[in-house]
């Protein structure tokens, strides 16, 4: 494919960065919606967990299975496929009535919504050269930003006013429209298909050998210790702060906006940091500054309201930030001929670690007195040691070739 003008390039990124920002959305609502669907269903901190672990586990095999078959397709196509999918996940959790309806609709979220981030990882590599990754990057990560802006307090407000499953209606009205620009402005890549494709019966055999691939797997472990580092903390936030904090469930919104709104001013700035200064450099940096808030949110005193808004935007904007290069750099590990596996099964194992996370730092909480949630400071610390070993391993990670080792350095 011819490469497209920067009008059209930056469209397409923006219109990737929406689609990923409905998937993000779909994740993190449930998190700042955790209070009253606890209580919608009466179940615990650790069970209300297993509904996010749900989403994550299915989005991990999902990729991993993707793997086998994302590269012999016409990207557009699969992504419009697999979207349609998740449009009608998100139906069919908006619709749940009990438990375990919803623990069903949650995992089927995750069954498409795992392959789509790695289809939409794979077109960046595609479309945009080595040199721009990063910012390229940037522009997709903004879709967290955009879902802490707006996705996450809308669905907040929404799920106030209306009931938890609402924000859920939202996003199969905003999938149906971005399905519909998709199908507009997203060009055929089939460049990927110019290889003749593997025999069935290589599939497996190939698959272990991608994983198996020593610098892949060195890519994958850092990969799983740094999204499980996330949601050792993500998840809880919210949950923490109504129940230690006395924070009104409906002011949530306003704690994710402001932490959404300086991600989204920082996310492209730390693209070109990457881009110019090396991947790994910028996110060892990231990730050391990270810590601090880690453990402060972890560790949160009774400040005023202001003082937690503030402190939630620097930990919003360093956990994002170390992302960044972190993505950027995952692009330039595998040839290009198979990129699209290595992120299908990268996406893979993100959605393992978020699983794994979420499910133990579950088990690490308590109910306390006064439906306090207890325990919570060693979720920090746990994340914390994991960001370490982070910082250490990222030197085993190195790019294809030693041109892109050197963007990627």
């Amino acid at each position: 494919m011819p490469p497209l003008s920067p009008g059209r390039e930056r469209g397409l990124l923006w219109l990737l960065a929406l689609t990923q920002f409905t998937i993000i959305m779909d994740f993190m609502v449930m998190m700042p919606l955790g209070p009253q669907i606890m209580h919608a269903f009466a179940i615990s901190p650790a069970a209300f967990a297993t509904t996010v672990s749900a989403y994550s586990w299915c989005a991990g095999l999902s990729g991993l299975f993707a793997a086998t078959y994302i590269d012999r397709f016409d990207r557009r196509r699969l992504l419009l496929v697999i979207y349609a999918l998740f449009a009608l996940s998100n139906l069919a959790c908006a619709l749940a009535t009990n438990l375990h309806m919803l623990l069903i609709s949650r995992a089927f979220a995750g069954l498409t919504g795992g392959v789509l981030a790695s289809i939409i990882m794979a077109i960046v590599g595609d479309v945009i050269p080595p040199a721009r990754r990063g910012a390229a990057t940037g522009v997709i990560m903004t879709s967290f930003s955009l879902a802490a802006i707006a996705g996450v307090p809308a669905g907040v407000v929404l799920g106030a006013q209306f009931g938890w499953s609402s924000p859920f209606y939202l996003l199969v009205a905003l999938s149906l429209l971005i399905w519909l620009a998709g199908a507009r402005m997203v060009p055929s890549l089939t460049a990927h298909l110019a290889k003749q494709p593997t025999p069935l019966s290589r599939v497996l055999p190939d698959l272990y050998a991608l994983i198996s691939e020593p610098r892949h797997l060195r890519a994958y472990a850092l990969t799983f210790v740094m999204m499980t580092s996330h949601m050792l903390v993500i998840p809880f936030i919210s949950p923490m702060l109504v129940a230690n904090h006395g924070i009104a469930p409906e002011s949530i919104s306003l704690i994710y906006m402001a932490g959404g709104a300086a991600t989204l001013f920082t996310a492209r700035r730390v693209g070109r940091l990457a881009d110019r200064y090396g991947k790994h450099k910028v996110f060892r940096i990231m990730a050391l500054a990270s810590m601090v808030p880690v453990l402060g949110i972890t560790h949160l005193p009774n400040w005023p309201f202001v003082g937690i808004v503030l402190f939630f935007t620097t930990f919003m904007v360093l956990i994002s930030g170390r992302m960044i290069p972190l993505q950027a750099l995952m692009t330039t590990i595998p040839s290009p001929e198979r990129r699209g596996a290595f992120l299908s099964v990268n996406s893979a194992i993100q959605s393992l670690g978020n699983g794994c996370g979420a499910w133990l730092g579950g088990l690490l909480l308590a109910s306390g007195a006064g439906g306090r949630i207890d325990g919570y400071g060693h979720n920090g610390w746990l994340a914390v040691a994991l960001v370490l070993l982070s910082l250490i391993w990222i030197g085993q990670v190195r790019a294809a070739t030693p041109a892109a080792d050197l963007k990627a350095a």
